[in-house]
């Protein structure tokens, strides 16, 4: 059997559904958990390289907020 991979450092306890119910789905859990450490490789790897451009660390990680708020949901109802 193969191992689960590691939590990623964000990843919540659980990942609820949108009626608040916690998700079960086992295959649907580790692509989140594989998604979410491949964007916060991407973010690390991101900040680092805007630092050692002399780039504001906090104008950075807003630069970050920023982008996760404007993301768009394809598949919202109504």
């Amino acid at each position: 059997m193969a191992e689960r991979p590691e939590r990623a450092k964000s990843e919540p306890e659980s990942w609820k559904q949108p009626d608040g119910s916690v998700m079960s789905c086992e295959e649907s859990i580790l692509v989140l958990r594989e998604n979410l450490a491949e964007i916060e490789d991407i973010c690390q790897e991101a900040l680092e390289d805007a630092v050692l451009m002399d780039v504001s660390e906090a104008q950075f990680r807003d630069v970050l907020r920023d982008m996760v708020d404007k993301l768009t949901n394809p598949y919202k109802k109504g």
